[in-house]
């Protein structure tokens, strides 16, 4: 595995409150009543640990640093650990799939 295949996906699951948010709601116009609204990121890092920084303030995504509840390991621990191009690419893939079930996303 080596240095190149450290990078991550991962996804956390955001507090409905975040529908109140108007850009996540913009971002979000086909959102079904009921799916769960998530951030999903990519990281250097142990995604526990980046999810800790993100709750800290540091290099923070806002809307995971205010609304985010928990890691969703279910949804990403199959891909781990990635290249960094194909968690690039895997970050992108899962984003748009993830909206076009419905659920509300957030992707940096």
């Amino acid at each position: 595995m080596g240095r190149y295949n450290h990078y991550h996906v991962y996804v956390v699951e955001l507090s409905k409150d975040v529908l109140h948010e108007g850009r996540f709601k913009k971002a979000n116009p086909g959102h079904v009543a009921g799916k769960p609204c998530i951030y999903v990121g990519m990281t250097g890092l142990d995604p526990d640990v980046r999810f800790d920084k993100h709750k800290a303030g540091i290099q923070s995504n806002r809307y995971v640093r205010q609304y985010g509840l928990r890691l969703l390991p279910e949804l990403y621990e199959l891909y781990n650990p990635l290249s960094y191009r194909h968690a690039r690419e895997l970050e992108v893939e899962l984003a748009i799939d993830f909206r076009e079930a419905g659920y509300g996303v957030w992707q940096a």
